[in-house]
């Protein structure tokens, strides 16, 4: 007896296998300055022409050990709550004045009962109102597909569905000339080799 079913199997298969090949493999960045240096802590991420997509609830850390914030940069997507705590044997006064999530945590040591949302893309300098040189860079981004780069200047985005993509780079050393950050195409193909972008910063 002939099975009818199998037409509708093999187009199926075929189905995903396309889709499957359609998607974006995940894409290493190359991120120099303006002397052809790499640049660590930039961030790089890639966001669907299409719009902004939906953000999952997530949770992220910026510590503050040996009167340092650690990480100094921070990437997270929108919707996320970070915590900070307070891993010092002195009170840290942590604060930000920044439009995309001004907050203030008052002397406390330990972790604080909650952590802080930051629902609003955009750049948020992190300080400490008690010790000045203490400085952190959070960069929400309304995309899931986001990376730090490594003291190598690398970074690499993870496999995105198919679409067209605008790459954006930045730097916190950009704040000081309040440049946007660069953006440019996404290549849809990947041939083995990374997508540079060069700053006009000296990462150094």
């Amino acid at each position: 007896m002939r099975n009818r079913s199998q037409p509708a199997a093999v187009l199926l298969c075929l189905s995903c296998f396309l889709g499957i090949a359609s998607a974006r493999a995940d894409s290493l960045i190359q991120v120099l300055d303006s002397g052809g240096q790499a640049a660590p802590d930039a961030v790089v991420y890639a966001q669907a022409l299409s719009g902004p997509l939906s953000a999952k609830a997530a949770t992220a850390e910026i510590e503050q050990k040996d009167k340092t914030f650690i990480p100094l940069v921070t990437v997270v997507q929108t919707g996320t709550a970070i915590f900070f705590p307070n891993n010092d044997t002195v009170r840290h006064h942590a604060y930000s004045f920044s439009p995309a999530r001004p907050f203030e945590l008052k002397l406390y040591s330990g972790k604080p009962a909650a952590p802080i949302l930051f629902d609003k893309a955009g750049t948020v300098v992190v300080g400490c109102n008690i010790h000045d040189h203490m400085i952190a860079y959070i960069q929400v981004v309304d995309t899931p597909y986001f990376a730090k780069t490594d003291s190598k200047g690398q970074a690499r985005l993870p496999a995105m569905p198919p679409g067209k993509y605008t790459l954006k780079v930045w730097h916190y050393k950009q704040l000081s000339t309040g440049a946007a950050p660069q953006e440019q195409n996404l290549p849809a193909g990947d041939d083995g080799r990374p997508v540079v972008v060069r700053l006009n910063i000296k990462a150094g």
